[in-house]
C-alpha cells in the first residue's frame, strides 16, 4: 500500500494568512496530498527569556514570529478543501481551556464532515503556559490527561456530565457533536508519554530523525502497549522536518530529509518501516512565498510516487 503523505498549511510570516491558507489547502489536495497539518506557537517572547525546547542558548527560529492561531487556520482550509484530513500537529493542549477546545474540534468536524485529527501535546514554553493562564507548567501532564477526557465526554453521548481537576460539567446538551469519534494522537519519547498514549490516545505522533531511532521508538511503543494489554490498533503520523535544497548535500553529516528532492525520497523510503504509513512534510520555512511551496510540494509528491512509495 502507498504511504499516505501529508502536508504543512502555512503559517510562517511570509504568507497571507487569508488567501494563502485556502490556496495552498486545495491546490495540496488536487496534487494528492491526503491530510493538512497546522502547528502551535502562541507567542514569541522578546527579548528571550527561555531556549527554544527549553534548551538554553539555543535561539527561536524566526518562523515563530506570529504564528497563525491552529484551529483558525484549519478552518480557512475547510471550505477550501472536500476529502483531506485537517490535523493539529501538535496542538498545546494545555493552553486551552478542555471544555472550550473539546467543543470547537467537535464544530471543526462536524463543519468538515468529519475529518479533523487532534494531535495533542504538552508544549515547552513557560512564557507561553504564564501567558495563557490556564494552568501551571508543572500541572502540564495532569492537565492533558483531563483535556482528553473532557474532548471524550464532550464528543459522547449526551447528557454530557464531568468532573475534574479545573473542569466542571453539569449535566447537560454539547453540541454540535463530531461527524465520527475525532483521533487524539500525541507525541511519545519517554515512558511516561508513551504510556499516556499507550492508555489515552488513538495514535502516536513521532518526529522523523532518523530511520533506526524511528524504528526503535516504534518497537518499544509496540511492546508496551502489548505490556498494557492494548488490542486496539495504534495509529501512527510521521512530521518530517524537510530541509529542501536544489543540489544534493554530500557527506556523512548530512540528517535526514536535508538536501535534494532525491535524498528526501532516499530518507523517506528508510523511515517507511511497517506500521509506519503515514507522513507529512513540513516545507513552508524555507519557500518564499505560496506558489514556491505549492511547487517544491508537487515535486516531493510527484517524487516519492515515482519511486512506488
Amino acid at each position: 500500500m502507498a504511504i499516505r503523505l501529508g502536508l504543512s498549511l502555512p503559517q510562517a510570516r511570509q504568507y497571507d494568512i487569508g488567501r494563502d491558507v485556502p490556496d495552498v489547502a486545495r491546490t495540496a489536495e488536487r496534487i494528492g496530498y491526503e491530510s493538512l497539518w497546522v502547528y502551535e506557537r502562541a507567542l514569541f517572547p522578546e527579548p528571550a527569556t527561555q531556549g527554544l525546547y527549553g534548551i538554553e542558548g539555543l535561539p527561536w527560529p524566526d518562523m515563530y514570529r506570529g504564528v497563525p492561531e491552529p484551529l483558525v487556520t484549519l478552518t480557512l482550509a475547510v471550505t477550501a478543501t472536500e476529502r483531506a484530513r485537517l490535523g493539529t500537529s501538535v496542538l498545546v493542549a494545555p493552553l486551552h481551556g478542555p471544555f472550550q477546545l473539546a467543543k470547537a474540534l467537535a464544530t471543526l468536524d462536524a463543519a468538515s464532515g468529519g475529518r479533523v485529527v487532534a494531535g495533542f501535546g504538552t508544549g515547552w514554553s513557560l512564557d507561553e503556559y504564564a501567558a495563557a493562564g490556564v494552568a501551571p507548567f508543572e500541572e502540564r501532564g495532569r492537565v492533558l490527561d483531563e483535556v482528553i477526557d473532557v474532548c471524550r465526554a464532550v464528543w459522547g453521548q449526551d447528557p454530557v456530565a464531568y468532573e475534574g481537576r479545573i473542569t466542571r460539567i453539569a449535566p447537560a446538551v454539547v453540541g454540535p457533536k463530531p461527524a465520527r469519534p475525532i483521533p487524539i494522537l500525541v507525541p511519545g519519547n519517554s515512558r511516561k508519554a508513551m504510556t499516556r498514549l499507550v492508555d489515552r490516545a488513538d495514535g502516536w505522533m513521532p518526529i522523523a530523525m532518523g530511520a533506526e531511532q524511528l524504528t526503535a521508538q516504534w518497537r518499544q511503543l509496540q511492546d508496551l502497549a502489548a505490556e498494557h494489554g492494548r488490542t486496539h490498533p495504534i495509529e501512527t503520523v510521521v512530521r518530517v522536518n524537510a530541509q529542501y535544497s536544489p543540489k544534493a548535500y554530500d557527506g556523512a553529516d548530512r540528517s535526514a530529509f536535508q538536501g535534494s528532492v532525491a535524498q528526501i525520497v532516499e530518507d523517506l523510503a528508510a523511515h517507511a518501516v511497517d506500521g509506519l504509513d503515514t507522513f507529512f512534510f513540513e516545507l513552508q520555512g524555507q519557500a518564499r512565498d505560496a506558489q514556491e511551496l505549492k511547487d517544491v510540494a508537487a515535486e516531493v509528491y510527484e517524487a516519492v510516487r515515482a519511486a512506488g512509495l
